[in-house]
């Protein structure tokens, strides 16, 4: 069975971020936050190594909150849309919310009715874009919302795909999800083993196993553990107490 094990970068990304990216990014006459990638771990070296490397057509990085791993995750999606790799940022996630809430109940279209889930990915754009920029992006449809009912028949093009909280998916959820990917576009797929819905049919541990046992060049995997959470110290501090 061959082994996921990605090599460890020792490169200094404090300078080569730097020639990546310029300090200010302007877009539509306006100044935005620049975007920097920083690991600050060995695990989050890797993730942003397979964020950077075309070849991996899709990336997973599976490990607890706190880990970075929808924040890097999101920067990298919106430098390739300001550097205009691609045209869309599409947000996918199951309409399973916590303790088994879906979505029908709420009012508004499905951008509303995701938001309160995708709050945390929200407070990302906004803080880049602003939050007018970032609405206006919403409504154009430069930055979509969808979940997996949707995923059917459609077929990804030019975009970058975050497919969040996929550890809520089911086999033939993720299936489906990762053959919708088309031309010049990326999967970008984030969940934590340990906070699923689905401990015994579940998608994204389902497609983990099988690409350990074969492996692909097209795909890459950062895994991080609970050494890796990067929070602020009271954080750690209140684990500690609660004696996790």
């Amino acid at each position: 069975m061959a082994k996921i094990s990605p090599a460890r970068s020792t490169r200094d990304y404090s300078n080569t971020t730097s020639q990546r990216i310029d300090n200010v990014i302007k877009i539509n006459s306006r100044n935005y936050k620049k975007v920097e990638l920083l690991p600050r771990n060995t695990a989050q070296e890797t993730y942003v190594d397979h964020l950077y490397d075309e070849s991996k057509r899709v990336v997973f990085a599976i490990g607890p909150a706190g880990t970075g791993k929808s924040y890097l995750g999101v920067l990298r999606a919106i430098q390739a849309l300001r550097n205009k790799e691609v045209e869309k940022l599409i947000i996918v996630r199951p309409a399973v919310g916590a303790e088994g809430e879906n979505h029908g109940f709420l009012p508004g279209d499905l951008n509303q009715k995701l938001s309160p889930w995708l709050q945390r990915l929200i407070d990302i754009f906004e803080e880049f874009y602003g939050k007018q920029s970032f609405q206006s992006m919403v409504e154009d449809g430069t930055i979509e919302f969808a979940t997996l009912m949707y995923m059917r028949g459609r077929s990804f093009k030019n975009s970058i795909v975050i497919f969040d909280e996929a550890q809520n998916s089911l086999p033939s959820q993720m299936r489906l999800f990762l053959t919708r990917l088309g031309e010049n576009t990326r999967a970008f797929v984030t969940g934590d083993l340990d906070q699923t819905d689905h401990k015994k049919d579940n998608g994204l541990s389902d497609f983990v196993k099988r690409l350990k046992a074969t492996n692909s060049d097209m795909i890459g995997v950062a895994e991080f553990e609970r050494k890796h959470i990067e929070r602020d110290p009271i954080v750690a501090e209140v684990l500690r107490i609660y004696g996790d």
